[in-house]
Parts: C-alpha cells; structure tokens; sequence
C-alpha cells in the first residue's frame, strides 16, 4: 500500500473508487468539476501493488465570510469496502494534514461524523463561531486548526467552492 498525492493518471482511478464508495455519481462528478476547475489543492490516493486507487481524500479552498483564509474543506473521503475498519481513511487524513501543514494553510474544515473526526483532533466548528450553509450541520461541521492563530478573531460562514453548491 503507497499514500501519495494524487497524479493526473489517477483520475479514472478516483472516479471509479468514488463512484463504488457512495453508491452514486455525486461525489466522483464534484471531484471532477473542482479539478476542472482548478479547485482542487490537494488530492492523497491509496494505492494497492498494481497501483489500483483504493482510497482517496480531496481537500479544496473555502472562505470564511467571503475571505481566502487559506483554509480548504477536507471531501470527500472514500476508501473501498474491503479496506474499510482497517485504519486506511485515518492514513489519508494524516497524510493530507502533513500535506497542507507543509504548505501552511491555516486550517481545515469537515462536514462528517464527529466521533470518526475527533479523532484526528477536529472539533466542533460552532464553538468558534463558525457555521456551514446546510441546514442541520452544526453537530456535524468541525475544524481542525493547522495554524495557532487560525481561529483568532475568525467566526460566521465558511463557504465552499461553486461545485458544492448543488448539494
């Protein structure tokens, strides 16, 4: 098993894990449509000894209130069925962290199950202040801050890339 960030040959590779993943179209078009557009800042791929992507996270840029922060909002994660419960999303996650430290981004943002993202030391978004514009989020929109001061004097609506807005 190799974690790296993602290559441009890996793209059909990505496309058909997310669409096994969810069960739908949805998050493998988002991926597309953010790296057509150029939003995407970091994808990390799992790959298995043929080099077959069998799990994948995507992090791109977010505002809060309107302003480039220099966070990005950590979706989707996808990892295959027969791979899952073995710690492979939790090497993605921190893979993408490292990642995103290196490059000094400031923070990221998630909208998933609190008791997996905890974890990794994310935390609830609404107790910075900070909201998503999905109704019925806030249990679950959280923060991680890879930056000390990320969260000084920062609060109200963090808004994703055009893509997202469809869902």
């Amino acid at each position: 098993m190799l974690i790296r960030v993602e290559i441009p040959v890996d793209a059909a590779g990505i496309d058909a894990l997310l669409r096994s993943a969810f069960g739908r179209d949805d998050e493998a078009d988002l991926v597309r449509q953010l790296r057509e557009d150029g939003l995407l800042t970091l994808g990390v791929v799992a790959t298995d000894d043929e080099g077959g992507v069998v799990g994948y996270a995507a992090f791109s840029p977010v505002d809060v209130e309107g302003e480039d922060r220099q966070w990005v909002g950590l979706a989707p994660l996808a990892v295959e069925e027969r791979l899952r419960r073995q710690g492979l999303g939790e090497k993605l996650v921190y893979e993408g962290l490292d990642a995103l430290n290196e490059f000094s981004y400031a923070a990221v943002v998630v909208l998933g199950e609190p008791a997996y993202y905890s974890r990794f030391g994310f935390k609830p978004a609404a107790e910075f202040g900070l909201s998503c514009r999905w109704p019925g989020c806030e249990q679950a929109f959280q923060v991680y801050p890879l930056a000390q001061d990320a969260l000084d004097g920062v609060n109200g609506a963090v808004e994703y890339a055009a893509p997202f807005n469809r869902f």
